[in-house]
């Protein structure tokens, strides 16, 4: 079908909630991607940081043809091998203590919520808060969206569920002061990414995990956009030297497939208990296999090192170009600010044009999440392509 024809189906069947590029791809592989015409991109969003990997990844592949032609399916109510070694895998590699398996971000955000309300209900507290940063993103659900400052319109979905306290994202005063003996949770993302990657300071994290230690709230971090080696660790709490007590985990995840998750710390594994939370779909053995195999690639420290090592390449390009005047991020997750005057999806309608994908997270702001398995050369042929849409 062409573009056109494919607009005509959006225009009367599909409801009008994405703003979509005229161009549909069709085929990738590694960080390469294919348009309906055959034309050649160079992809650095990745489907919004979930093909981490790189496109259609052989080890991926296999793995998902080989369990789907042996069992697509039973139930959580069964036992299956893959998403059971998915939870060890996954906890192992982690806070150690034990796993939920979701389907997307915005449900196991929703499954840390309910985790933390029920464990400060188990404290005594009967009207449990949980402290977010202002700017924010954890999720379109209505638990998730409340978390979520800037989104959360009661004018539109209202009412919302309450018990959310924002704070500034760079004011650890504030956070402190926001803890208190009602608090169940703070939950934050160590890179505030749908923002336009804003790093959170590590004086911000640090006040947030000591006024949880303080008060005997939990401290969640949502990875789902900085997990999975994104920042050049498997989890961007590795580089912080303090980790979480609760973590999220989604997009990468599942190596292209719809995974989500929520690990603990061994002290909060049995909060949740039979008939607390569950999931039609999710731990399904195909989603589980592709997310062992998704993990088997990027838990790898020599790819790793190169995520640091190319994320510093690349931001120092950035730093060169004539209309950029921030630059932001780590590793592979890097987001820059454009100079007064020009307009970001201008820039990045002109990028697609010529050949690189790249994302619009607000005005003036520009956002690249590439495949983690890119090379010098494509970080070098990004800049060019850059360059040249900036121009």
């Amino acid at each position: 079908m062409t573009i056109t024809q494919l607009q005509a189906l959006e225009r009367r069947y599909a409801m009008p909630t994405y703003a979509r590029a005229a161009v549909e791809f069709v085929r990738g592989e590694g960080a390469r991607i294919w348009d309906s015409d055959g034309r050649e991109y160079l992809d650095f969003f990745a489907g919004l940081s979930v093909h981490n990997a790189g496109h259609c990844h052989p080890a991926i592949v296999a793995a998902i043809r080989e369990q789907v032609g042996r069992l697509a399916g039973s139930s959580n109510l069964y036992y299956s091998e893959p998403a059971l070694r998915l939870c060890e895998r996954l906890a192992e590699s982690s806070l150690g203590g034990k796993v939920f398996l979701a389907n997307t971000g915005t449900e196991a955000n929703e499954c840390a919520i309910k985790l933390v309300r029920k464990h400060a209900h188990s404290r005594g507290i009967s009207e449990p808060e949980i402290v977010v940063l202002d700017h924010a993103f954890h999720g379109r659900t209505l638990g998730s969206l409340a978390a979520t400052p800037r989104l959360a319109r009661e004018d539109l979905f209202g009412p919302l569920p309450g018990g959310f306290v924002a704070v500034p994202r760079d004011d650890p005063a504030a956070l402190r002061e926001a803890v208190g003996e009602r608090t169940a949770a703070v939950m934050l993302e160590p890179i505030q990414g749908e923002a336009g990657v804003f790093p959170i300071s590590d004086e911000m994290i640090a006040a947030a995990r000591e006024a949880c230690d303080a008060t005997g709230a939990v401290l969640v971090f949502d990875e789902i956009q900085t997990g999975m080696g994104r920042t050049g660790s498997l989890w961007a709490y590795e580089r912080l030297g303090m980790g979480p007590d609760v973590l999220t985990a989604a997009k990468a995840l599942g190596g292209g497939l719809p995974v989500g998750a929520v690990l603990t710390t061994p002290e909060l594994g049995d909060v949740l208990t039979v008939g607390d939370h569950g999931s039609t779909f999710a731990g399904g053995p195909v989603a589980a296999a592709a997310a062992l195999a998704a993990l088997d690639v990027i838990a790898d420290d020599g790819l790793l090192a190169r995520v640091r090592d190319l994320g510093e390449r690349f931001r120092a390009g950035l730093s060169g170009l004539d209309g950029v005047a921030e630059v932001r991020g780590r590793g592979l997750m890097v987001g820059v600010t454009l100079v007064d005057g020009l307009d970001a999806r201008a820039v990045a309608s002109r990028a697609l044009e010529a050949g690189l994908v790249l994302n619009v997270p607000g005005d003036g702001m520009l956002r690249f999440l590439p495949p983690l398995v890119i090379g010098e050369h494509e970080v070098d042929e990004a800049l060019a392509l850059l360059e040249d849409a900036l121009g």
